[in-house]
């Protein structure tokens, strides 16, 4: 018989990630990305639901999620679902669904500028700044320590 455990979403990170290692030496980040759905109800009112996903990176691509996630950016998972159990301090029961990624894609550009591609362009001395969009110059090039090329997913 076939199966398949496939989970694959696109939203935005709720949370900056959090990286901590096993006994073991393996490293894990967990982040959460939230997804929104939205619709019309039959009087023509939009509606919107917020679904909200636990995200679990092993090994590498943890260090990479760690490093170049936070909060608020777009990004891409592809994955399986678990589900986890244990028994709380209080003797309860508990579990938690999550999706282990597999492929983890940063949909939006670096963050901490103004420029649509979050590059920040600041004009030399005595150079005028442009301050309509479009009027904008190219970001100067960035040299970057990871080569996209590099990244593993």
């Amino acid at each position: 018989m076939f199966s398949l455990n496939r989970a694959t979403i696109i939203g935005n990170c709720t949370r900056d990630p959090e990286s901590r290692s096993t006994p073991s030496g393996a490293t894990v980040t967990n982040f959460g990305v939230a997804t929104n759905l939205s619709w019309k109800n039959p009087q023509g009112q939009r509606q919107d639901k917020v679904e909200f996903h636990n995200i679990v990176a092993w090994g590498r691509l943890g260090e990479i999620c760690k490093q170049y996630l936070s909060k608020g950016r777009k990004v891409y998972v592809e994955g399986r679902l678990q589900t986890r159990e244990w028994q709380g301090t209080d003797g309860a029961r508990r579990n938690r669904t999550e999706i282990v990624a597999e492929s983890v894609i940063i949909l939006d550009g670096p963050r901490g500028g103004d420029h649509p591609s979050g590059y920040k362009h600041e004009a030399p001395a005595g150079e005028p700044t442009l301050s309509e969009p479009e009027a904008q110059p190219p970001p100067p090039e960035i040299e970057e320590t990871i080569k996209v090329e590099d990244i593993p997913f």
